[in-house]
C-alpha cells in the first residue's frame, strides 16, 4: 500500500513538472479601484539637433551699385560750380547713395574735353552722368549717342527735346523766381536811398556773363522785381563774355559804378563783382552788391545785400530718384519756388527795414501763383525786328515764340504767353525769355 501511494505521488510530480514547462502565463486582471490614476508627465523625446540656421543676405541699399560721374567747367572757387558740387552732395546723402560712388571732374572746358571725359566716364561704369555748364551739352549729345545705356543730363542745356535721343536730359530750376525776390530786396534798398536822399536817380547796373537768354531772363526779372518797389528804376547791362573771370567781372562792376549805378546785380560765377562793389563802399560810394550762387557776405560783408540762389539738390535728387526706381526721366525737368529749388541768401546788415516782410509776401505771391514774374502789363518792349514777339500799339506784348527750332538763335514757333503773362520754362527746362524791354540797356 505505502509502494503504490510513493509511486502515485511520483507520477503527480512528473505531470506537474510537464504542465509547468508548458502552459504559457496569463497576466493577472489589474485591480480595480476608485482613486484616480497618478497624473504623470511625459517627457518628449529630444528633437534631432538643427542645420545651424543661414543668415540671410543683408539686402543691399538703395543707390550703393549705381555710379555716378559729374562733370564741371569749373571747381569749388567757383560759386556756381560749388552750388553743383553742394547739390550732388546733399542729394546723395538724402537718397543713401554713397559718395564714394560719385566721381567729380574739375575744370572741364566747354570742347572736346567734356566728351571725352564723359566717354570715359562711362567706360568706367558711371550709369548716369552730370554737366553743369550750357557749353557742355553739344559734347554730352555726342557721348550720348555712343553709349545709349547711359543717362547723360546736361545741366542748363536747351538741346535734348530737339536731339532724337532718349537717354539725353535737361534739367534747370527757375531762376528767375529767385532774381526777381532777390530784385525785392534791391528795390527796398533803393527807395531808402531815394527817400532819404542819398540817390537821386535810381540807376541800376549788372554784370552779365553773355547775352544769352539765360542771363536775359535773370536780369529782366531782376529789374521787374526792382520795379515792383521803385517804378521808375533803369539798369545798364556790362557782358564780361565769360562764365567766370574774377578781373573781368570786377572791372564790370567797376566800370558801372562809374557810370553811377547804386546797386550792382551779376548773372557771373565768381565774387569779383561783389569786392568791387565792397571796395568801393569802403571808400566812401554809395553802393551795393545783389550776388548769385553763393552767399557773398563773406567777400561784401557791409555792401552784399542778398544772393539769387538755386537749390540745385531738388533738382538733383528728383532725377536720382527716378533713376534709382528705373522711372523713365523727363526730357526737360524745371521747378522753382513751389518746391523749394529757388531761393535768397541771408539778408545783409545793409537791407532796409522791412525788406523781410517783402521778401515773404514775394515768396508767397510766386508759391500760390498769384505773382508772375513776367506778366506783360508790367513791361514794355520796342517792336521785334526779327519777328520773334509781337507788342501792340503801347508796346505790351501779345504774342512771343519760346522756341529756336533752326539754331538761328531767333525763338520762331512755341507760344508762349499764357493769358497775359510769358510763361518761363513751361515749353523746355531752360530759359528762352530773351525780350529786350524798355529800361535795359546792354553796353556791349
Amino acid at each position: 500500500m505505502k509502494k503504490f501511494l510513493a509511486l502515485l505521488l511520483a507520477l503527480v510530480m512528473v505531470f506537474g513538472l510537464v504542465a509547468c514547462g508548458s502552459k504559457a502565463e496569463t497576466p493577472a486582471e489589474p485591480e480595480q479601484t476608485t482613486e484616480a490614476p497618478a497624473e504623470t508627465t511625459q517627457t518628449p523625446a529630444e528633437p534631432a539637433p538643427e542645420e545651424p540656421a543661414t543668415e540671410p543676405e543683408p539686402a543691399e541699399e538703395p543707390g550703393t551699385d549705381i555710379k555716378i560721374g559729374v562733370i564741371l567747367v569749373h571747381d569749388e572757387n567757383s560759386g556756381y560750380d560749388m552750388a553743383h558740387i553742394e547739390g550732388v552732395t546733399q542729394a546723395c546723402q538724402e537718397l543713401g547713395i554713397p559718395m564714394e560712388n560719385v566721381t567729380f571732374k574739375y575744370n572741364i572746358p566747354e570742347d572736346e574735353t567734356c566728351y571725352d571725359t564723359a566717354a570715359d566716364l562711362a567706360d568706367a561704369g558711371c550709369g548716369i552722368i552730370f554737366s553743369d555748364s550750357y557749353g557742355h551739352q553739344t559734347h554730352m549729345g555726342q557721348a550720348a549717342a555712343e553709349f545709349p545705356d547711359t543717362i547723360f543730363v546736361a545741366c542748363t542745356g536747351d538741346l535734348a527735346a530737339g536731339s532724337g535721343l532718349s537717354n539725353l536730359k535737361n534739367i534747370f530750376p527757375y531762376t528767375y523766381e529767385s532774381r526777381y525776390v532777390s530784385g525785392v530786396v534791391a528795390g527796398m534798398k533803393l527807395k531808402e536811398l531815394m527817400d532819404d536822399g542819398s540817390v537821386t536817380d535810381p540807376y541800376v547796373g549788372y554784370v552779365g556773363a553773355y547775352p544769352y537768354a539765360e542771363v536775359v531772363s535773370g536780369y529782366t526779372a531782376f529789374l521787374l522785381g526792382i520795379q515792383s518797389i521803385v517804378p521808375e528804376a533803369h539798369m545798364d547791362v556790362q557782358y564780361t563774355n565769360s562764365w567766370y573771370d574774377p578781373v573781368a567781372e570786377g572791372e564790370a562792376a567797376n566800370a558801372l559804378m562809374g557810370r553811377g549805378c547804386v546797386i550792382i546785380g551779376q548773372h557771373a560765377d565768381s565774387t569779383g563783382a561783389p569786392s568791387a562793389v565792397q571796395a568801393a563802399f569802403e571808400s566812401g560810394k554809395v553802393v551795393y552788391s545783389v550776388g548769385y550762387n553763393i552767399d557773398m557776405l563773406a567777400v561784401a560783408p557791409d555792401a552784399a545785400l542778398t544772393s539769387a540762389q538755386n537749390v540745385w539738390a531738388v533738382l538733383y535728387k528728383a532725377t536720382l530718384e527716378k533713376f534709382l526706381a528705373g522711372e523713365e526721366i523727363p526730357t526737360d525737368f524745371a521747378c522753382g519756388a513751389a518746391d523749394d529749388a529757388v531761393k535768397i541768401s541771408d539778408l545783409g546788415s545793409s537791407c532796409a527795414e522791412g525788406t523781410q516782410e517783402a521778401v515773404d509776401a514775394a515768396w508767397a505771391g510766386l508759391k500760390d501763383g498769384s505773382l508772375h514774374v513776367f506778366d506783360t502789363s508790367k513791361f514794355t518792349c520796342q517792336p521785334a525786328a526779327d519777328g520773334s514777339y509781337v507788342v501792340d500799339e503801347d508796346g505790351r506784348v501779345t504774342s512771343a515764340f519760346g522756341l529756336d527750332s533752326n539754331g538761328d538763335w531767333v525763338n520762331d514757333t512755341g507760344e508762349a504767353i499764357v493769358d497775359g503773362y510769358f510763361e518761363e520754362s513751361v515749353l523746355r527746362s531752360a530759359p528762352y525769355f530773351a525780350l529786350r524791354i524798355d529800361g535795359i540797356t546792354e553796353l556791349n
